[in-house]
């Protein structure tokens, strides 16, 4: 039976979600860990068009889930100099239940890496308002709060990624890896399971990939149907 392991890069899928899934809340937690289901589901189906398995479910080894542990640390703003609790604000309450929930789903793993700020640089202007004052049209005393964001690193997400394409490749544990992913960043680790005989199929959610990239890869399939043309998914078999 063909085994499949479904590696999902969770900073790539939330920056596309909104595109590929314009009905879904994604500021809710519990409305993105229904598509992240369904995602898996559609490639398990896609995939078992080939295999025939009894049920497209039976194929899974397992799914991964990328990402970083939300920032809990204190700080301040940098305008107004308010404290600020970032366990308290919305987004690291949508990371915290995001990651609780996939943990309590069937075959999956939820990999975390770190989220760290250089403490010479916690903020930076967001690009309209740094394109604003370049043109004239702001100025720096009208500056807010709101005008910044917080300069959030990721550390060690793609790392994971890579070890375990190498780590389910070498251990024979999946004979088709489905990548849900955005860059290159995994070729060298693609390249070492397409030399071991494992097929790699990326998802890029629908974006253009490098025409590169080809070479590195076994199939493209996006598990989620065009937003151009929306038809209905398979439901969500778990």
């Amino acid at each position: 039976m063909n085994r499949v392991a479904i590696l999902i890069d969770g900073g790539y899928l939330l920056k596309r979600l909104g595109s590929v899934r314009p009905n879904t809340d994604t500021s809710d937690a519990n409305a993105v860990t229904g598509d992240i289901a369904r995602l898996i589901s559609s490639h398990l189906h896609q995939i078992n068009k080939v295999a025939r398995a009894p049920h497209p479910r039976s194929l899974l080894y397992r799914a991964f889930y990328y990402d970083a542990r939300p920032y809990l640390d204190k700080g301040h703003l940098p305008i107004s100099k308010r404290s600020i609790d970032y366990a308290k604000t919305d987004i690291a309450k949508f990371h915290t239940t995001l990651h609780d929930n996939l943990r309590k789903m069937p075959n999956m793993a939820v990999r975390l890496g770190e989220v760290r700020r250089d403490p010479d640089s916690l903020w930076e202007l967001k690009p309209a308002i740094l394109q604003a004052l370049l043109k004239g049209t702001r100025d720096f005393a009208t500056l807010t709060d709101t005008d910044f964001r917080p300069t959030f690193r990721q550390k060690a997400v793609d790392m994971r990624i890579g070890l375990d394409i190498a780590s389910i490749t070498l251990k024979r544990q999946a004979d088709t890896i489905v990548l849900v992913a955005g860059d290159s960043d995994f070729v060298p680790a693609a390249k070492l399971a397409r030399r071991e005989g494992v097929k790699i199929v990326l998802d890029p959610l629908w974006r253009q990939v490098d025409p590169g990239l080809f070479e590195h890869i076994d199939g493209l399939f996006s598990g989620f149907k065009n937003p151009a043309r929306p038809t209905a998914l398979p439901e969500d078999d778990q």
